[in-house]
């Protein structure tokens, strides 16, 4: 019954946003980076700040430092999808926002320095792939539920690392969130407040998974959008473009934009990979299997990466 009560209060809170999105013009307009091609309601991931507001208000005054950290998160990348920032000013709140879960989770004071460096790096980055893959109709909430599925079976099956109600209200906002955005014609958009906050929330979650079992196996768990941001980062610099420009190289993009797959068939094949991938990586971790498994199941994915170059070039298309 919580659940079903939490749900519906989440619908209604999304059915208000878009209302005051729409007096307010909070609009996402095409660019050369959208998949899209008509002006859509924007910050429709509001939701996920909403939805850990409701545990915040449940269990204050636990995950105070995780509310602070991703109430700052959102509030600037809120602004920055109204009047966008610079670069300087997001990466700057990521970091801080990270700096304040890692002293929640007694990081600095268990860890070496160069350690804590590495983990900066790995989680920021974690959070802006998150938000670049964000860019068809779809994609961020059934990617969401896939990772929070993952994380559920862990906690409730492997080992016990976090709050229940951390790992389910998120499934719950992205279930309700894709009521609006899993369709041909999206009628919203996660915004950057959504891609962003959800991005931190499961990094988050990843972390204490990681303390709890000593492992970092877990960054498996976000394998398919890792391979597909890490590749097309890649192919950029070899383009020498600057990669914090607005783009169409995703994987993604080729089979939406160039090949005209539906949104909602591809941000499907994104979750699927993804399932496959976790279910291998808990597999592994139950059986006790040696790394080189993992390195091997991490490598897989270059090839598969590849077979865009393949498309590229049989359809004799040329992406800006």
């Amino acid at each position: 019954m919580e659940y079903i009560i939490i749900a519906l209060i989440l619908l209604i809170s999304l059915l208000s946003y878009f209302k005051i999105a729409i007096k307010f013009n909070i609009i996402d307009k095409p660019n050369e980076r959208s998949a899209h091609t008509i002006p859509t309601l924007r910050g429709g991931g509001i939701i996920f700040w909403i939805a850990f507001l409701l545990i915040f208000v449940q269990t204050f005054p636990e995950n105070t430092y995780l509310f602070i950290a991703i109430t700052l998160v959102s509030a600037v990348s809120f602004i920055d999808d109204i009047s966008p920032l610079t670069n300087r000013i997001r990466l700057s709140t990521h970091f801080i926002a990270i700096a304040i879960v890692f002293a929640s989770l007694q990081i600095f004071s268990n860890f070496p320095i160069w350690a804590i460096l590495i983990a900066f790096v790995i989680f920021v980055g974690i959070i802006n792939a998150y938000n670049f893959m964000d860019g068809i109709n779809g994609i961020t909430g059934c990617y969401t539920i896939v990772v929070c599925s993952s994380f559920l079976y862990i906690n409730l099956y492997v080992v016990q690392f976090s709050q229940i109600k951390l790992i389910v209200y998120p499934l719950i906002a992205s279930a309700v969130f894709l009521i609006f955005n899993f369709r041909k014609k999206a009628k919203c958009f996660a915004g950057d407040i959504g891609s962003i906050s959800i991005a931190f929330w499961m990094v988050y979650l990843m972390l204490q998974l990681m303390l709890k079992t000593h492992s970092v196996v877990w960054l498996l768990l976000l394998l398919v959008y890792a391979a597909d941001t890490i590749c097309t980062i890649l192919h950029r610099l070899y383009l020498k473009q600057n990669i914090f420009k607005a783009h169409r190289h995703h994987y993604y993009q080729l089979l939406c934009n160039n090949l005209k797959y539906d949104h909602r068939l591809v941000s499907l094949l994104y979750a699927s990979l993804q399932i496959f991938v976790s279910v291998i990586v808990i597999y592994f971790y139950q059986n006790n299997f040696e790394l080189i498994f993992y390195l091997f199941l991490s490598i897989a994915f270059a090839p598969l990466y590849a077979t865009k170059f393949i498309i590229l070039k049989k359809h004799k298309i040329q992406i800006p």
